[in-house]
């Protein structure tokens, strides 16, 4: 219940939507009752049966019965057109009343669902914002755990889910309670004895049914989850389609989720048996009741305690109070799948990020002499992948990181900007802890170039002014030059205005990565990481972007991971990580001479 009052919540001002939709409702309650009781002075007209529609010339005095409501249509024919009417002037006026209140009542309807569709269409977007601000203020170790499908699906899916929660929660509270009260209230007016049996008859019909729909909550959570698998099964197969074709993996991958496919229609199938068989039995309920009360009924007309006329408007109105009543038993319904989904959704809208600012945190204005790693340690899980490390990297240097794979290097880079928290030692950037500093203005100050090339579906120009959204199209092209990179975009279908498509497919492996290095080089980063930018490119690639990197990395604090040594022999300072640990540390000739791990990857490359 708590989930569900929680998703009320963000529908906030509710009563900016309650209150007009409850009038509404109730106008259009009130005037679709009047439709149907205006079935009795219809009959009466046309079959003119003793008594009905005397002659009144003076307004009747109010009272909640049908001879009341036959007394002020007499009133109104008399005041129309005299004493002498005929049958088919009161059909005229009825006709006109008729259509009148029903351009009324259509009106407030429509007015009302306008105002449901305006809360649904707020609430919606406003759980969307939450959601997805929270999931972007997440650690970056977050999502090494979570499935991006799954993620994707909980904002889209699972929200549009929760919308129709919130939203019919006012159709149970106001629009089918009023509808029912309405012809109640007009049933009791004809005859209190066939209300009395009908009063029993709706909670049997509303037990029954709701028997049918009450457990649809797990099932409807548990096609949510399969839901998610499958948005991250296409996510993944899609973004790897070229290794899915070049492996001929592809009926592998179909067979995958046809499988996915089919666990989760075996649940949709499952809850909609359920769910479709409320309104049926609705129905034959219904329409069993109105058997009886037609024998019942009939016999109060042949005794004469019932009018023919109010006995068939009964009926009527009999027959439509089953609508709100299954109406009102599927909106729980869908309020029920609408927590479970809910449960989902705040699932991912309640994680906080484990890297947040301290509540003191000050900004770093400038970075004025080294950065230092204090015995770091650093672990997944109960995974040690950085076991006490340290060193320093002064203001103006060049740090290289190398190594074997899986060393540890990338996890040492990623800590300076705070992607991940040491889990013991510290980092500090001008003799202050870097957790002391805030993280935008901490990472502000840097500038990643990774071997994963991160481009975004849009122009090459919006690419690059990721690094500074406030750059103009000069500074723009004065980082593509520093990049390589100027030379080819103008050769592209539309120059820097050329889109790229996803990932940057359109462009090559060496020019996507010079792109990464212009956005580097405009936002101008007073340290530099770069992570292994030239290891998945060609020779002649390579060559174009490490030029590019050498302008990028004059005069500026760089720490370069490599797997390719050729490239960063001239660093000031060179560590060698092994199982987390420095194995060996100086410059290029003194490990050289030392003969160990990075003599001997020296020579390995040169073999090779």
């Amino acid at each position: 219940m708590n989930t569900y009052w929680r998703l009320l919540g963000f529908a906030k001002p509710i009563g900016k939507y309650a209150i007009p939709y409850f009038f509404c409702s109730l106008l259009h309650a009130v005037l679709n009752t009047f439709n149907f009781a205006m079935i009795i002075p219809i009959l009466n007209a046309l079959f003119r049966t003793s008594g009905a529609l005397p002659v009144v010339t003076s307004m009747p005095k109010f009272s909640v019965d049908t001879e009341y409501f036959n007394s002020m249509v007499s009133y109104l024919l008399y005041r129309i057109f005299g004493t002498d009417y005929s049958a088919t002037d009161v059909m005229i006026l009825l006709a006109v009343l008729i259509a009148s209140l029903s351009l009324f009542n259509n009106l407030f309807r429509y007015l009302g669902e306008l105002t449901v569709e305006t809360m649904r269409i707020r609430t919606l977007q406003r759980i969307r914002d939450r959601v997805y601000d929270n999931v972007m203020g997440l650690h970056v170790g977050y999502f090494s755990n979570e499935r991006k499908g799954d993620i994707i699906s909980k904002i889209t899916s699972d929200v549009m889910m929760v919308q129709f929660c919130i939203t019919n929660t006012l159709h149970v509270a106001f629009r089918e309670p009023l509808l029912i009260i309405g012809y109640m209230a007009l049933m009791i007016t004809i005859s209190w004895e066939l209300t009395v049996f009908s009063a029993l008859f709706l909670p049997v019909a509303a037990l029954l049914i709701g028997s049918i729909v009450k457990r649809l909550r797990r099932p409807a959570k548990l096609g949510q989850e399969k839901m998610g698998e499958m948005v991250s099964m296409m996510d993944e197969s899609l973004g790897g389609i070229k290794i899915v074709k070049s492996y001929n993996a592809t009926d592998y991958i179909r067979a995958k989720f046809r499988n996915m496919n089919l666990a989760l229609s075996e649940i949709s199938l499952s809850m909609a048996r359920r769910q479709r068989l409320a309104s049926p039995m609705g129905e034959f309920l219904g329409i069993t009741a109105a058997a009886v009360l037609l024998v019942f009924g009939g016999r109060l007309v042949m005794q004469g305690k019932l009018d023919s006329g109010a006995f068939i408007a009964y009926l009527a109105a009999f027959s439509q109070i089953t609508r709100p009543v299954r109406a009102f038993i599927e909106a729980f319904a869908t309020i029920n799948q609408g927590i479970a989904a809910g449960d989902r959704v705040f699932g991912l809208l309640d994680t906080r990020s484990e890297v947040t600012d301290a509540p003191d945190a000050i900004a770093l204005d400038e970075f004025r002499s080294e950065i230092e790693f204090r015995d770091v340690h650093f672990s997944y899980g109960d995974r040690e992948v950085i076991g006490g490390v340290s060193f320093k990297v002064r203001k103006g240097e060049t740090v290289a990181l190398v190594g074997p794979s899986g060393g540890g290097k990338s996890t040492l880079s990623d800590l300076i900007p705070r992607f991940y928290d040491v889990t013991a030692g510290e980092i500090l950037i001008d003799g202050r802890n870097v957790r002391e500093y805030t993280l935008e203005s901490l990472r502000e100050c840097m500038g990643i170039v990774s071997q994963e090339t991160i481009l975004f579906n849009d122009t090459i120009e919006n690419n690059i002014r990721l690094g500074r959204l406030d750059a103009t199209d000069r500074q723009i092209e004065n980082a593509a030059r520093v990049a390589n990179a100027h030379d080819f975009i103008l050769e592209t279908e539309n120059g820097y205005r050329t889109n790229i498509g996803d990932r940057g497919v359109k462009l090559s492996g060496g020019q996507r990565q010079r792109l990464s290095i212009a956005r580097a080089v405009l936002k101008n980063p007073q340290i530099l990481i770069l992570d292994e930018a030239t290891s998945a490119l060609d020779t002649e690639s390579e060559v174009l972007v490490q030029e590019a990197l050498n302008s990028l990395l004059e005069g500026r604090t760089s720490i370069v991971i490599a797997h390719r040594l050729s490239t960063i022999h001239n660093a000031d300072n060179i560590i060698v990580i092994d199982h987390g640990r420095i194995a060996e540390q100086g410059n290029h000739a003194e490990l050289m001479a030392l003969g160990g791990i990075y003599s001997k990857l020296i020579e390995m490359q040169q073999l090779a």
